[in-house]
Parts: C-alpha cells; structure tokens; sequence
C-alpha cells in the first residue's frame, strides 16, 4: 500500500501530464489548489463572490493554456498562486480603479446584529470589499497575503511610496467603517 501523501504532492507528474493534454491531471491539479486560489481572488475583489468564481475560473483557463510554459523552477501552486493574482490585478486595472478616488460613505456595510465571531467577520469581510479596489488590492496583498510594497507597486504600476499610502489610506478606512458599525 502507499504511504499516504497530502494534496499537491504530485503535482510536478501531473503538470507533465497535464502539459502532454491529460485532462485527469489537471482535473486534479484543480482540485488541490482552488480553494487557496478561490480565496485569495475572494479577498482581491472585496469578497464579491461571482467576481471571485469568474476570476478563478479564468485564472485556471490560463493555467491550462501556459502549461507548457511552467519551468519547474517553482512550486506549481506558487506558479499557479501568482498567475492568479495577476488576473485579478489586471481585472482591477481594466476597470480603471481610480488609486485615489475617494470614499463614498453610502457603500458603508449594514450594521450587524451580533457582536464578535462569525457576525464580526462578515463585518471585517463587507468593510474590506467596500474600500477603492487599488486600496483594498494593497491591503489584501500586504495584510493578508504577506507581498512587499515593492512587489505590489510592481503590480499595480505604481510606486512603492503609493502603496505605502494606499494601505494606510486602507486601515484608516477600516477603522473608520468598523468604528461606525460599533
């Protein structure tokens, strides 16, 4: 019998098999990464569920379609990770998110009705959607997804300075939302 292995551990044979065409492989490959991918572009598009379903969707189209590209030189979920960040990072970019435009206050979130948990996360997850799309990109990527500000200013096309305040643009808003919902 074999040893038991994780999801992802053979994911180096089935990228080789998925590049030759094996639908099977990349079948498998999908199911071990699409819930980190899901989540990740879930954050990115400020928890806009559809948004997030269609980005993912299309970020494993293009997986699939640069297979044959993928060196080896990374981890295929790293590889696969950072396409999918960048879909999401152009999508922002095609709709023209204004990296300055400012707040408006009729997207604030509904009050909840319970304090704390599940209730308090839906108000931090409704809070971080309802920011500038660049200013929530930088307090995704840094925050919570762990990305330097001079790989962000990468990304989005600007300088790192600007991510900078972007993000402290981001924390000011959430404050500012989170304390209004208290």
């Amino acid at each position: 019998m074999p040893p038991a292995t994780h999801p992802g551990s053979h994911d180096a044979d089935d990228v080789r098999a998925a590049a030759t065409g094996d639908h099977d492989a990349f079948q498998r490959l999908y199911q071990a990464h699409v819930g980190r991918i899901h989540g990740a572009l879930l954050r990115l598009t400020g928890y806009d569920r559809a948004r997030a379903e269609d980005l993912t969707q299309e970020a494993f189209v293009r997986a699939w379609q640069k297979l044959s590209g993928f060196r080896h030189e990374s981890a295929f979920g790293t590889w696969l990770y950072r396409l999918a960040v960048n879909v999401a990072l152009m999508e922002i970019r095609a709709r023209a998110a204004d990296p300055v435009s400012t707040f408006d206050d009729d997207q604030l979130p509904e009050t909840g009705q319970t304090p704390f948990c599940a209730a308090e996360r839906d108000e931090l997850e409704r809070a971080i959607g309802s920011l500038p799309p660049r200013a929530r990109a930088v307090l995704v990527l840094h925050d919570i997804e762990g990305w330097r500000h001079e790989d962000i200013a990468a990304e989005l096309g600007m300088a790192a300075g600007t991510s900078k305040a972007q993000l402290h643009r981001a924390r000011g808003l959430l404050r500012k939302i989170l304390g209004e919902l208290r």
